[in-house]
């Protein structure tokens, strides 16, 4: 993040480092107030009047993890706002594949905070600060300066999260409230990363999808900057042009391609389906840079079912395949010829290869770059390489045009969390909402929370029809160890 500066360290004036702590000369460039006292001891206080005390620090962390997942930024946005104020927050988070970026706060400012600001500053903080403990300082955000408060975590899974709250004032926080943020911070992310991989199958799987669809786009640019930067080098690299030429050619190349990024930001956005002539014709164009300067003739052989449509999923991944596969023979085969085609076989399949008569030595294995081969498996794809030294080449990718069928779930039960389940036994037993939170150890409204929940994902409009459908599904069931978690 450039233009950042942060806080921490001290200047002989009175200044607060990263975690809150002062060198004992002012009172943190506090202004003074009518009482005597600075405007940092007067927000230390109303700070310490919601957070002093323990029984008052868990209720609003109780606040925050009782809060319905589409929900929380909103709730932890209040209940922080008391701890440390703020303008807006946000977060980037590897708990979360649905939508690892989000934030809260004006539009004008969160709309304009993308997960590359926010790994900046989770870089940047990590680089200046101890693990474990936030860090404040400048930050630039929405075009100009602002101050910032980063804080990180990583669950037990290993996948990090990122916190970023923009102040209204650059005053600095205490020790004790940035420690009691960190603390709820890996309270929360702790919360989550556990709802996660209890999920069920039904949430499992639209989260999958959305990973893959990230991922997919992902890797497209990646593999459109690889060969954009490739087509670019070629003429600088290439003896049979001079200086001025070879200069002129690569900015009309970095032009093209950059005006070609752009529009492929937002064709890539949406998942739609393609016709079959029009994503082969795509797949030409950023071919042909990438040969442009070479002494490689290309055959294409485009698919002959021309107006039948893709998936445009799979019409991505076949693009990514065949990219890889032509830079990876330029690089290692040598070839003279490459020969690319499409095909849309009779079984249900989008057939790409891409044959070279090269020196036959690309290994199983070559298409994991950019990883390629696991976004053909994430489709339920398969590819080979069939390499004759001596002979050349031959890359064959199949990807089915049609997703499997999802399972139907066996267990009217599948769709319910933990807790939702432990609520429904204690229901099928016939208790009333009072009971089950005495044997649950929740509060009386959490169990409403859950009895609702309950009842809309078993599509029932009673608790009598609940339990019925519990009954059938074996519960209730002989007392297990509780959950710690609400």
């Amino acid at each position: 993040m450039d233009g950042m500066s942060g806080s921490n360290g001290t200047d002989g004036k009175g200044r607060v480092d990263g975690n809150g702590r002062t060198d004992g000369k002012s009172q943190l460039h506090g202004k003074s107030r009518a009482d005597g006292r600075s405007r940092t001891d007067a927000e230390g206080e109303a700070w310490q009047q919601h957070w002093g005390r323990p029984e008052d620090a868990l209720a609003r962390a109780l606040e925050v993890l009782r809060t319905p997942r589409p929900d929380l930024l909103r709730q932890l946005s209040a209940v922080l706002d008391t701890l440390v104020p703020h303008a807006a927050l946000a977060q980037l988070s590897g708990v979360c594949t649905f939508s690892p970026t989000n934030s809260y706060g004006p539009p004008e400012l969160t709309g304009a905070i993308g997960s590359l600001d926010l790994s900046r500053l989770a870089e940047r903080a990590a680089g200046t600060t101890t693990a474990g403990r936030p860090w404040q300082g400048e930050a630039e955000l929405a075009g100009q300066s602002r101050p910032v408060v980063v804080t990180a975590t990583t669950p037990g899974n290993g996948n990090g999260a990122v916190l970023v709250l923009v102040r209204r004032d650059a005053e600095p926080l205490a020790a004790g409230a940035l420690a009691v943020l960190q603390q709820l911070w890996d309270l929360v992310v702790a919360h989550s990363d556990h709802r996660a991989t209890d999920a069920a199958p039904t949430q499992a799987t639209a989260s999958r999808a959305s990973a893959n669809a990230r991922a997919r786009a992902i890797a497209e640019f990646t593999g459109t900057h690889s060969a954009a930067l490739t087509a670019i080098l070629a003429p600088l690299r290439s003896a049979d042009l001079d200086d001025a030429t070879a200069r002129r050619t690569a900015t009309e190349l970095a032009v093209t391609a950059l005006l070609d990024l752009r529009q492929g930001a937002e064709l890539d956005r949406t998942l739609s389906e393609q016709p079959a002539d029009a994503a082969f014709a795509r797949l030409v164009r950023e071919l042909r840079p990438l040969l442009r300067h070479t002494q490689v003739q290309l055959d294409i052989a485009p698919p002959t079912e021309a107006d039948r449509s893709v998936p445009a999923d799979a019409a991505h991944t076949a693009r990514d395949a065949v990219r890889v596969a032509v830079l990876l023979m330029l690089e290692q085969e040598k070839p003279t010829r490459l020969h690319v085609s499409w095909q849309l076989t009779a079984d249900g399949l989008l057939r790409a290869v891409v044959r070279g008569d090269g020196l036959g030595v690309l290994t199983a294995d070559a298409l994991t770059v950019h990883r390629t081969a696991d976004r053909i498996a994430a489709l339920g794809g398969r590819h080979g390489v069939e390499a004759v030294p001596g002979w050349g080449t031959t890359v064959t990718v199949d990807l089915p045009l049609a997703l499997p069928e999802p399972a139907l779930a066996t267990d009217p039960l599948d769709g319910l969390q933990p807790r939702e389940r432990e609520v429904l036994d204690q229901l099928a037993r016939g208790r009333r909402n009072r009971d089950i939170a005495a044997a649950l150890h929740i509060s009386e409204s959490t169990v409403k929370f859950h009895v609702a929940n309950i009842l809309a994902k078993l599509d029932v409009s009673s608790r009598g029809e609940a339990a019925a459908l519990a009954h059938s599904a074996g519960l209730p069931r002989p007392p297990v160890g509780l959950h710690a978690a609400s």
